[in-house]
């Protein structure tokens, strides 16, 4: 990290009349002196790494905007010179050099909530485990009660939710409750997620360029 530029913070250090205080994490004042030296030790090591990091993330904000931009404005060319750009109806686009050995390629997944519908598709499910034997469709039972155990935010398995859509059943229940499940999907916005890829060949298989620290 040696020669990128750390952005600036505070190194906690107070002067008060000439003596060095920290505040504690009750808003107290503390000589410095009289605290451990390991915890002053870390006090500088987290806010270092808090400077680099802070650099590190407007760096990868300012790049999503040039990347943005860039693509945006290749597309106005492509649709004032041909009347046409990239990608279908969801915005999925591709963008490759001339060799094929570095691509971008951007993706727009649906962000998706669930209406009250999906309660009433659950009371079905649940109508229909309770007839039917309690050792059979096991699997089914395992991922329904799976499906609808919320997480921590409340919300249920989306994956749940679209395999137990591709299940089939001559049940009546089971159909009006995947009618009710398939009425309760709401899109309720979109996400846009760059992959930029490289390879060292034509034949070779692509190398994802990681820019998201938490897959670093």
């Amino acid at each position: 990290m040696s020669d990128f530029t750390p952005a600036a913070v505070p190194t906690g250090i107070i002067d008060v009349n000439g003596k060095a205080y920290m505040t504690d994490a009750k808003g107290a004042l503390m000589p410095v002196e009289l605290i451990k030296a390991q915890h002053v030790l870390e006090d500088e090591t987290v806010r270092k790494i808090m400077g680099f990091a802070l650099a590190l993330s407007a760096q990868v904000t300012r790049f999503k905007e040039h990347t943005y931009e860039d693509l945006g404005a290749f597309d106005a060319i492509l649709l004032q010179e041909y009347g046409l750009t990239k990608g279908g109806p969801k915005g999925n686009r591709h963008y490759q050099t001339y060799d094929g050995l570095m691509e971008i390629e951007v993706r727009v997944s649906d962000l998706l909530d669930f209406g009250p519908e999906l309660q009433i598709g659950k009371a079905l499910l649940d109508e229909c485990l309770n007839e039917w034997a309690a050792d059979s469709r096991a699997e089914i039972r395992a991922l329904i009660t799976k499906t609808f155990n919320t997480d921590k935010e409340g919300q249920v398995s989306r994956s749940g939710v679209f395999t137990l859509l591709s299940l089939e059943s001559k049940d009546e229940r089971w159909n009006r409750a995947m009618d009710a499940i398939r009425d309760a999907i709401r899109i309720v916005g979109s996400k846009t997620y760059y992959r930029i890829k490289k390879r060292a060949s034509v034949d070779a298989r692509w190398t994802t360029i990681t820019i998201d620290l938490a897959k670093a």
